[in-house]
């Protein structure tokens, strides 16, 4: 009787006994024993039966949520850290009296704060034109629609900027493209630091203060 029933359980396909089992969420709960009795091959312990295998695929979850649930904090930590940096650069802003200190906010806040390797803010005259002609033709080229340029530069056009000739660069146009009021330039040694995909949302708030500020400070 047993080889008869080998026989005929033989003859099933994979895919035969994968639909039964489907259509009889049940079965081993009607077949109980079969549990202890099913062997899976298991690439570090052999063979296990299908109670262990569902317990090590277990385990296996748990500590894959609970190292996502880590990642998750440690990301949530840092974002509060940035907001927070942000923060106390938008007060500090604010709480300037001449374009020098401005600068110097800037400059030790990044610095300090991302360990860039140079931070730079360049004022625009009354036409809305710098004293490098160099910063002029830049910005016409590389700014995007938003007044950003996010990513890595020829040698030629990164070292008149930040004095450098490799890493990356973040461009922030402040105020209108047309007739900037200023450009601040930060630049990173790390190459993928900046890119085009980077969320702008920060500087933004920071684009829009120095937009206020810097022609408060220079005409009263």
């Amino acid at each position: 009787m047993k080889h008869e029933l080998t026989d005929s359980l033989n003859d099933l396909s994979a895919s035969m006994v994968k639909e039964y089992l489907l259509e009889n969420s049940d079965f081993f709960i009607r077949h109980p024993e079969l549990l202890l009795s099913l062997r899976i091959p298991h690439t570090e312990r052999g063979t296990v039966s299908l109670i262990e295998h569902q317990q090590l695929n277990l385990r296996s979850r748990v500590q894959q949520l609970e190292e996502e649930i880590t990642s998750l904090l440690s990301v949530a930590s840092r974002n509060e850290d940035i907001y927070r940096f942000y923060n106390q650069l938008f007060f500090d802003l604010l709480n300037t009296h001449s374009l020098d200190e401005i600068n110097r906010v800037l400059v030790d806040s990044f610095k300090s704060r991302f360990r860039f390797a140079k931070v730079r803010l360049a004022i625009t005259d009354l036409q809305g034109q710098f004293e490098q002609p160099e910063l002029n033709l830049i910005l016409r080229r590389r700014l995007n629609e938003q007044g950003y340029y996010l990513g890595r530069l020829p040698a030629q056009e990164q070292n008149p900027l930040v004095a450098q000739d490799n890493g990356s660069v973040a461009l922030v146009c402040i105020g209108d493209r047309s007739q900037p009021v200023a450009l601040l330039a930060i630049a990173s040694n790390d190459p993928s630091h900046f890119s085009p995909d980077m969320d702008t949302m920060m500087l933004d708030q920071v684009r829009q203060l120095l937009a206020y500020k810097i022609p408060q400070l220079l005409h009263g």
